[in-house]
């Protein structure tokens, strides 16, 4: 039986993140065993980190992205068998079990959370998706969020309904682009304008500077005459959610908010604001309509790619720690990764 090593959080707020050894996870019913060869870093594993901001059984292990080889699967598994390469997010955030965390050289994944990674993409470009998909999927399927139809490969007939995505360079709103374009629906997005051609290659019809004073009025005019599906807030705070409630209460149509951060006021009247819970989709028709059912023929086909671009730090479990610092510091339209 092979060995695992973990990056292990230890206690509260402890940095580094401490090198042991870890339990070698079994996987269940609808589950697979997955050698890891790439991680990513989402702002969520430094936040639990440097802010210990959810309560944690010590010592734990971080992550939710990764990509890697499959080595052994649960019952009732047919969707992979061992070998196949694979790009999957992590469920351990809500099961609370480490085995199903990302941070580590062996992990277990659902199999509604796992995707094909076509021989076209590496393990490193791979990675930057899984969560991005999760929490933009959630956002945009779940019946009690923007509950827009279903992506397909091919696209779906337009269906007349124009979404705006706040912060379309992120790794949530470049997934939140993809995925709501292939369901037929047209995006505009904000974002820096050193990002605009990046979020316009993603399918984004029109972009507009977040910074700017007039932004708001921008997209009001932008969206005269259309029918809005509602804002996905792929940012999240003040500094989002004051342009984006002005926004929804100056436009006609959607007047649904799905944003990923919490701890925002009762919106104004007859405006719904909700935060997107990324593993919701784990147990209901979504995880398995986009993983299952659109993503393996978009990524084969080229129709849906990874993005933001990877920027990898080093090699290694020992490099994640790195990694979560840089991320800690800033990155703008790239996604943190680590290479194992």
């Amino acid at each position: 039986m092979p060995t695992n090593t973990a990056a292990w959080l230890t206690t509260a707020q402890a940095h580094p993140l401490d090198l042991q050894p870890a339990p070698l996870g079994i996987p269940s019913t609808h589950q697979i065993l997955v050698k890891t060869h790439a991680v990513a870093i989402n702002p969520i594993d430094t936040k639990l980190q440097s802010h210990a901001i959810y309560p944690l059984t010590y010592p734990t292990i971080l992550g939710e992205d990764l990509a890697g080889t499959v080595i052994a699967v649960g019952p009732d598994v047919t969707r992979f068998q061992p070998g196949d390469r694979v790009l999957g997010c992590s469920a351990g955030f809500a099961t609370q079990r480490n085995e199903e965390k990302a941070f580590q050289t062996y992990s277990i994944l659902q199999s509604n959370l796992a995707c094909p990674i076509p021989a076209s993409i590496s393990f490193e470009s791979a990675v930057v998706l899984p969560l991005g998909v999760a929490t933009a999927a959630a956002g945009l399927f779940n019946p009690d969020l923007l509950n827009l139809q279903l992506p397909a490969q091919p696209a779906p007939p337009p269906t007349g309904k124009t979404l705006l995505v706040w912060g379309g360079a992120s790794s949530v709103g470049c997934n939140a682009i993809q995925l709501a374009v292939a369901a037929g629906y047209e995006v505009i997005a904000t974002a820096s304008p050193k990002n605009f051609a990046a979020v316009k290659s993603l399918g984004a019809a029109q972009v507009f500077d977040y910074h700017s004073a007039t932004v708001v009025a921008e997209l009001v005019a932008a969206f005269e005459g259309k029918a809005s599906a509602g804002v996905y807030d792929a940012i999240g705070g003040e500094a989002a959610w004051v342009p984006v409630l002005e926004f929804v209460q100056r436009t006609e149509g959607g007047k649904m908010v799905a944003t990923v951060t919490r701890g925002f006021a009762s919106p104004p009247g007859g405006v719904v604001m909700r935060q997107v819970l990324s593993l919701s989709i784990r147990e209901n028709f979504v995880g398995r309509a986009v993983f299952e059912e659109f993503l393996p023929r978009a990524l084969e086909m080229g129709a849906y790619v990874p993005a933001p671009e990877p920027l990898v730090v080093g090699r290694g479990l020992e490099c994640v720690q790195a990694g979560m610092d840089l991320l800690g510091r800033g990155v703008s339209n790239q996604k943190v990764v680590v290479v194992l």
